[in-house]
């Protein structure tokens, strides 16, 4: 198995973050879960990979040209993947993970987490999509979803259907327990 994690090019502000990282990533290598991510070596992301590579772990990076001849790839990785765009990472990402998961980040982490949740409800995927909490962070975003559902705009079913957790051994028992809802757009089941 492979998940897809979603975090920050920075570090934040809190080195709560950088710790949850390094022990969500720890965790998942020692569990012989192998990590899909964005391929650099900065912020948040190089703590991911470079905690989940010294506990022995399978890391996958993709990360675009412009961004690798920047030099942020991370250069110890199992597998990095140079592609031409961000649209091209993203796909090749949602294709090599058998699930997701957002760590606190900024506006690009949003963004990768809001087109594979969108994904989830165009029936394009089907696999768990998750927020792993620290410090609160996304507290925000549960109300925001809670809004969405009061004000009609998002389906409770789909809403229910995120994963919302703090810690990665409920991480991985919530992965295990997902199972896909028919969504309204999904394609009919043979």
């Amino acid at each position: 198995m492979r998940v897809a994690i979603f975090i920050g090019s920075s570090p934040g502000n809190d080195p709560a973050y950088a710790d949850a990282a390094a022990v969500l990533a720890t965790h998942l290598a020692q569990r012989r879960v192998g990590i899909v991510y964005g391929g650099g070596h900065v912020g948040l992301m190089g703590v991911v990979a470079d905690a989940a590579l010294q506990a022995g772990g399978d890391v996958i990076g993709v990360i675009p040209r412009s961004l690798a001849d920047a030099e942020v790839a991370h250069g110890a990785l199992s597998h990095l993947e140079v592609v031409e765009t961000m649209h091209e990472r993203k796909a090749r990402m949602a294709q090599l993970a058998d699930a997701f998961v957002a760590l606190p980040g900024g506006i690009g982490t949003m963004e990768e987490f809001f087109e594979v949740w969108t994904w989830l409800q165009l029936g394009i995927h089907a696999k768990p999509v998750a927020l792993y909490d620290v410090e609160d962070f996304w507290a925000p975003m549960r109300t925001l979803v809670t809004s969405m559902v009061d004000a009609g705009f998002l389906r409770a079913e789909v809403a229910e259907q995120l994963i919302q957790v703090d810690d990665p051994d409920a991480l991985l028992a919530g992965i295990a327990r997902w199972r896909p809802v028919a969504q309204r757009w999904s394609p009919p089941a043979p």
